[in-house]
């Protein structure tokens, strides 16, 4: 997560705010899809401010993650076997890149299908644990050995009988420590970035953890946010119960 958020902060050093969203649609059955999407739209309306970009064209792209891995599976033949693993788990996502210009509107998300909110877990701690992955997509993908590359944070789903839990915690102690003491030098700007969770359920919300969290109109879609930092410093602020209506 934090060589995410540092290449990120690369990218938007002029950008007021920007935004993690992580969504989730849920079936009855467990079954659903889950995504993380990255906005920077404020960069866009931004960049008008300082004259047009030209070079900017209208782009609404995907890139299907198993066409990646067989194109680079030399590459990746060569890293070590778990990090290898982390990569091939990857093969059913699709990342998708859009910008507007015109709207102002420019957004990347990654996400795929899952049976059960169990394998969900797994899904989204194998795009956590990908840091050689992150280096790029699609023809600018380089694929390295990086150690570090495990996600520090960690996110387990339940949902049973109708009582949906998401409990994120630290998985390495002494690391999450190091990168903290990293992160005291770019919080200026990670304080700018937020992280949004927006779930869609099969039925109605009857009672949610979180005070402030909003509602659509039909009361199965919840939504709230953090700080990015606040997040980065302790996972807990984003765990969430959900208990659905019979």
């Amino acid at each position: 997560m934090f060589k995410k958020l540092l290449f990120i902060t690369a990218l938007a050093v002029t950008v007021v705010s920007c935004q993690f969203t992580e969504i989730m649609v849920l079936e009855e059955d467990g079954s659903g899809r889950v995504s993380m999407e990255m906005d920077f739209s404020e960069m866009m309306a931004m960049g008008d401010s300082f004259g047009k970009d030209t070079t900017l064209v209208k782009l609404d792209t995907i890139v299907y993650m198993k066409d990646i891995l067989e194109e680079k599976k030399d590459s990746i033949s060569q890293l070590p076997k778990e990090q290898q693993q982390n990569l091939k788990k990857l093969k059913n996502f699709a990342f998708r890149t859009k910008m507007d210009p015109d709207t102002k509107k420019m957004f990347f998300n990654i996400g795929t299908e899952f049976t059960n909110v169990e394998q969900a877990n797994e899904l989204m701690n194998a795009v956590e644990n990908s840091g050689a992955f992150m280096q790029g997509t699609g023809d600018d993908m380089k694929v390295g050995n990086d150690e570090d590359s495990e996600g520090v944070i960690a996110v387990n789903y339940s949902f049973k009988k109708g009582k949906f839990i998401r409990d994120a915690y630290i998985r390495d102690k002494a690391k999450h420590k190091t990168q903290m003491d990293s992160m005291s030098q770019a919080e200026t700007f990670l304080s700018t970035i937020t992280y949004k969770l927006k779930y869609t359920f099969p039925k109605k919300i009857k009672k949610v953890s979180v005070e402030d969290a909003t509602f659509s109109l039909d009361g199965k879609t919840l939504e709230f946010e953090r700080s990015m930092v606040d997040y980065m410093k302790d996972p807990d602020v984003m765990d969430l119960e959900v208990e659905l209506e019979n």
